[in-house]
């Protein structure tokens, strides 16, 4: 857990959801994907949904409910810890550096950031247990 599966690097002008129509990047995911608002799509949806992968969203304001899962709901309230990974990444593995001289070098400090989060002795993560109960199983989600 708190293990970077995958990136791919894109131009700045180019839309956060591109990397999910690539076939090759999505090969790779697997599981529930999550996501905020931005990523709300039914063409990506169907998409990942068809590749064995779940999106979970929060609802725009003028969206009908949805019915989601308990242990999906508190995923989506989890989603904090995606961001602090992301800041951790910027910040202590320092990968938004922006005075790269070149692209060699703009490679290899992103390589070097992503590496040493790798090696980092605690990463956030979400610890999953399953709690069963006799009328039915539970999955408490809990922050280490």
């Amino acid at each position: 857990m708190g293990e970077l599966l995958s990136f791919m690097v894109t131009p700045g002008n180019v839309d956060d959801r591109e990397p999910l129509k690539n076939k090759t990047f999505v090969e790779q995911l697997f599981g529930k994907l999550v996501g905020d608002k931005g990523y709300i799509s039914k063409d990506i949806f169907s998409k990942l949904f068809v590749d064995g992968i779940q999106l979970i969203t929060k609802l725009r304001n003028n969206m009908k409910g949805q019915i989601m899962t308990l242990s999906d709901k508190i995923l989506l309230r989890k989603r904090a810890i995606i961001e602090t990974i992301n800041d951790e990444l910027k910040n202590i593995a320092q990968i938004e550096h922006s005075r790269h001289r070149s692209v060699t070098g703009f490679t290899v400090n992103l390589m070097a950031g992503l590496a040493a989060y790798s090696f980092f002795p605690k990463k956030p993560m979400i610890a999953v247990e399953r709690v069963e109960s006799e009328e039915n199983e539970l999955i408490q989600l809990s922050l280490f």
